[in-house]
């Protein structure tokens, strides 16, 4: 699915682990609830998207657009976030790379 056009879909809950998803264009999908453990999600325009409890965990956003972006109570363990834009995140209750959990 890299450099797929998934703008705007109804992904919640999927089962995405290990998905290569690079380059996609998720922009305003709903992906809340999905599993994205170790899934490629490089450069990918995720700009708006739903992202709350969603496990990221072991996942490349690296390059990734996460502008605007609700990761609520999404698990970001050993998240690859290198040059990724954060612009503007809602990260109530996400868990991070490092461990940490926002408040």
């Amino acid at each position: 699915m890299s450099g797929a056009d998934l703008s705007g879909a109804d992904l919640a809950g999927a089962d995405l682990a290990e998905a290569d998803l690079s380059g996609a264009d998720l922009a305003g999908a709903d992906l809340a609830g999905a599993d994205l453990t170790d899934a490629n999600l490089s450069d990918a325009n995720l700009d708006g998207v739903d992202l709350r409890d969603v496990d990221l965990s072991e996942a490349n956003l690296s390059g990734a657009d996460l502008f605007d972006t609700d990761l609520s109570g999404a698990t970001l363990s050993a998240a690859n976030l290198r040059e990724a834009d954060l612009t503007d995140p809602e990260l109530m209750g996400a868990t991070m790379p490092d461990g940490t959990q926002q408040e």
